[in-house]
C-alpha cells in the first residue's frame, strides 16, 4: 500500500518519485502519517493559493507549526489582517533601497568565497551559511562586528533548528522550541536597539512603518522580525544549497553559466522550479471541498506540495530535466497568491551576486558524494552537507 510521510528521511532524500505517483494516481491524497490531505498537481495548488477564504493560513502555514506563531505573522494570517500587515511590511521593504544593498552584498560575497581560492575540496554549506547570515544581518539591521550581541554562527544555528522537526514524534522537539524562544529574545533586544537609534535597515523600518496612522504593534514587529530571520536564513541558505547542488550535478549547466554569467538569473529560476528548498506548506479548510473524487472536510489540514507542482507534467514539459533555458513562468519556488514571498528581490539579487563571485574563484567543481544527508524538515529541503571538489 502506498504511503506518503512528509516526515520520512526517504522523502527528505528524494520526494520526486512520491510526488509523481501522487500526481498520477492520487492527486488528492490523505496522509495518515501527517494527518492531512496532500495536493500535488500544479493547478490544484495554485487554486488553493488564490483562495484564502477556503484554504486558510490562520492556523499556521508551516507543516509543523511553532507555538504562538499561527495567526500572528504575515505567512500565517488571512485578509484583512494579512493585507494590513503586508502593506506595512511592504512599506518597510520599499524604504530599504535594493540598489544600495548590491555593493555590500558583493563585498560580502568576495570576502566569503575568496577564502576558497586554492582549496581543493570544501563543504559549500559552510560558505553559503556565512554568506547568508552576513547578508541577512546587513539587510535586517542585526548588530554585527563590535556591536554584535552574539556571533553569526549562533544566529544561523538557531534559525536552522527552528524549521526542523523530529522525524520520530512528527512534532517540534524541545531543542526546536528552545531555538524559537532564543530567537524571540534575541530579536527583542535588537528591536529595542533600533527603536532607540533607528537606521536604514528593515528592523528600524518595521518598528517605524506607518500608513494613515496605523503601525505594527510590538508583537507584530517581534514576530515579523523572528520569522524573517528564520525564513531568510533557511530559505535563502537552502535556495543557495539547492542551486549549488544542481550546478554540481549538471555539468553542462554549470559550464554554461560560468562562461556566460548573464544567464545566472535564468539558471536561478529553473533551480527554483526544479529543486525548490520550499517544498511543502499547509492550509486549513474553512469549508468542505470535493476534488478528484475525494471530499476534504471543513477543519482538515491540507499540504500544498510546491515541489510537486513545479514538476507537474501538465504545467512544464519534461519537468524532470534541469534546463536553464526554460524560463519557467509561474513556478512555486517563492509560493504564490496573497502569500507570495516579500523577500524575493533581495534573495534573487543576493544569490546571483554570490554565484557570480563564487564562479570567479571556483569555476569548476563537482559533488564528492552521490548520497547526501538531508535536513529533517517537513517543510524545507536542503542538504546538511554539500562536499564539492575542484
Amino acid at each position: 500500500m502506498f504511503s506518503f510521510d512528509p516526515y520520512s528521511p526517504a522523502v527528505d532524500a528524494d520526494p520526486f518519485p512520491y510526488y509523481k505517483h501522487l500526481r498520477e494516481e492520487a492527486p488528492c491524497f490523505w496522509s495518515p502519517e501527517a494527518q492531512m490531505w496532500v495536493l500535488t498537481r500544479y493547478n490544484d495548488i495554485v487554486t488553493a493559493l488564490n483562495d484564502w477564504e477556503t484554504y486558510s493560513s490562520a492556523s499556521g502555514n508551516l507543516m509543523t507549526e511553532l507555538p504562538g506563531r499561527a495567526g500572528a505573522t504575515l505567512g500565517s494570517s488571512d485578509p484583512p489582517k494579512h493585507d494590513r500587515m503586508r502593506a506595512l511590511i511592504q512599506h518597510a521593504f520599499m524604504k530599504r533601497n535594493l540598489l544600495a544593498l548590491e555593493e555590500p552584498i558583493r563585498a560580502i560575497a568576495q570576502q566569503v568565497f575568496g577564502q576558497l581560492k586554492g582549496v581543493k575540496q570544501f563543504d559549500f554549506k559552510e560558505a553559503s551559511s556565512q554568506f547568508t547570515v552576513k547578508v541577512l544581518m546587513a539587510a535586517l539591521g542585526l548588530p554585527m562586528g563590535e556591536e554584535a550581541i552574539v556571533d553569526e554562527k549562533t544566529v544561523r544555528d538557531n534559525a536552522v533548528l527552528m524549521v526542523q522537526s523530529d522525524a520520530r514524534t512528527r512534532a517540534k522537539g524541545p531543542e526546536h522550541i528552545a531555538a524559537y524562544n532564543w530567537m524571540q529574545e534575541y530579536a527583542s533586544k535588537v528591536i529595542e536597539m533600533r527603536k532607540a537609534e533607528p537606521r536604514n535597515d528593515l528592523i528600524s523600518n518595521f518598528a517605524l512603518a506607518e500608513i494613515d496612522g496605523d503601525r505594527l504593534d510590538d508583537r507584530e514587529v517581534l514576530l515579523t522580525t523572528t520569522t524573517l530571520i528564520m525564513a531568510g536564513v533557511e530559505s535563502m541558505g537552502g535556495f543557495m544549497m539547492m542551486f549549488a547542488y544542481n550546478l554540481a550535478t549538471f555539468d553542462d549547466a554549470r559550464k554554461t553559466v560560468v562562461a556566460s554569467p548573464e544567464l545566472l538569473p535564468d539558471a536561478i529560476e529553473e533551480s527554483l522550479r526544479f529543486n525548490t528548498s520550499a517544498q511543502r506548506f499547509r492550509r486549513r479548510l474553512m469549508k468542505d471541498v470535493t476534488i478528484h473524487g475525494q471530499t476534504m472536510k471543513e477543519g482538515d489540514f491540507v499540504c500544498l506540495a510546491y515541489g510537486s507542482g513545479n514538476r507537474d507534467e501538465r504545467q512544464y514539459p519534461n519537468p524532470d530535466v534541469y534546463d536553464i533555458s526554460r524560463k519557467p513562468r509561474g513556478h512555486l519556488g517563492f509560493g504564490g497568491g496573497v502569500h507570495a514571498c516579500l523577500g524575493t528581490a533581495i534573495a534573487r539579487l543576493a544569490v546571483k551576486i554570490a554565484f557570480d563571485e563564487f564562479h570567479k574563484v571556483v569555476p569548476e567543481y563537482h559533488r564528492v558524494a552521490d548520497q547526501l544527508p538531508w535536513m529533517p524538515s517537513s517543510t524545507f529541503r536542503s542538504p546538511l552537507v554539500l562536499e564539492l571538489a575542484v
